[in-house]
């Protein structure tokens, strides 16, 4: 016994089957469509709605409704008080530039200069910047979409620029120690870079929300690390070796000449002092030798000498062998001959 046939054949079942899952894709479609733009804003986000092209509201952390696409799109942001953080790599050396110096690449004038910045003093530093910001204006910010950051990153290598060209190369980075030392003034322009650089690019937003080009961000922290090519560190290191060396021999002079100078100090005491005591035992030696001839000229008898003439000349004249007497009116010399060496 067969059984009956179904109506319409196979053919017909296959199309209606087709019929059947392409309505329902087309209907899931439909709703993935018509709830695209419902979703849950997260408390570290925030939404900008747009109708139509035109700004409309904005959506903190909730459920957001929105109609779909293209009637409403949404722009999910940070939320108010979120801080970003973005490395700028234009200040950075190239990676064709990191090859040439290491000698994979040909060098070249156009990657010469990659990556360094110019100082007052004409010295050349490497400066690595994070920058974080804040989304104050949302409406700007979503209306900028990706052109936020890289004009963010223009605005902070300009102001690098500028911050470098005004400063010298110690008001930067600790580059040589043994010329500046503790110079309290440089310490605080090195201290100050970090804010200064905040200021001119904040500075540089205010003048493009002033031209009606605003990014509708603020910069509320810039880190800076400095550091000086790899070509330049050996050279410095180089130089503050030598001048330790130097500064060490200085010392070294100046403590010898110390202890020469108190060696020649306490040699100049003991002969002065030699000298005075000498001069006092000669001074002594001499008063005693005349004290008899002083105590004479103190006397006031003036018989005395006369007596002294009579009593000792006798025997002074017994020991010459001749004596030859000269006249008072006569106009010759005495001449009295010296004992026989």
């Amino acid at each position: 016994m067969t059984s009956p046939r179904q109506p319409g054949g196979p053919w017909l079942q296959s199309a209606r089957i087709g019929f059947i899952a392409l309505y329902a894709v087309t209907v899931l479609a439909a709703l993935g469509w018509l709830f695209g733009n419902v979703r849950s804003v997260g408390p570290e986000s925030r939404a900008v709605v747009l109708r139509l092209g035109a700004e409309h509201r904005i959506q903190n952390a909730g459920l957001l409704l929105a109609w779909p696409r293209p009637f409403e799109q949404v722009v999910m942001l940070p939320s108010d008080g979120r801080v970003t953080e973005r490395k700028v790599e234009l200040l950075l050396r190239s990676d064709f530039a990191r090859k040439a110096d290491r000698g994979l690449a040909p060098a070249s004038d156009a990657t010469a200069g990659s990556g360094y910045l110019l100082t007052a003093d004409a010295g050349i530093v490497q400066l690595e910047v994070r920058v974080f910001y804040q989304v104050v204006e949302p409406f700007a910010f979503a209306r900028q979409g990706v052109h936020v950051e890289p004009a963010l990153d223009r605005l902070v290598e300009r102001n690098a620029v500028q911050v470098c060209a005004s400063r010298d190369m110690d008001a930067i980075l600790v580059a040589r120690p043994e010329l500046v030392g503790a110079d309290a003034q440089v310490a605080e322009r090195r201290e100050r870079l970090r804010g200064d650089l905040q200021q001119g690019i904040n500075r540089s937003l205010a003048a493009l929300k002033a031209a009606g080009a605003d990014l509708g961000i603020t910069v509320v922290r810039v880190d800076v690390q400095s550091s000086l090519p790899p070509s330049a560190v050996s050279a410095f290191n180089a130089v503050l070796t030598a001048s330790q060396r130097a500064e060490q021999a200085v010392a070294s002079a100046r403590n010898e000449a110390a202890q020469r100078l108190q060696q020649a100090t306490q040699s100049a005491d003991r002969t002065v002092q030699v000298a005075q005591a000498q001069a006092r035992e000669r001074l002594a030696q001499a008063s005693a030798d005349t004290s008899t001839i002083v105590g004479l000229a103190q006397q006031q008898d003036p018989g005395l000498m006369l007596r002294l003439y009579r009593e000792r000349v006798p025997a002074i004249l017994s020991r010459a062998g001749s004596v030859t007497t000269v006249s008072p009116e006569d106009s010759g010399r005495l001449i009295l001959q010296g004992p026989q060496q």
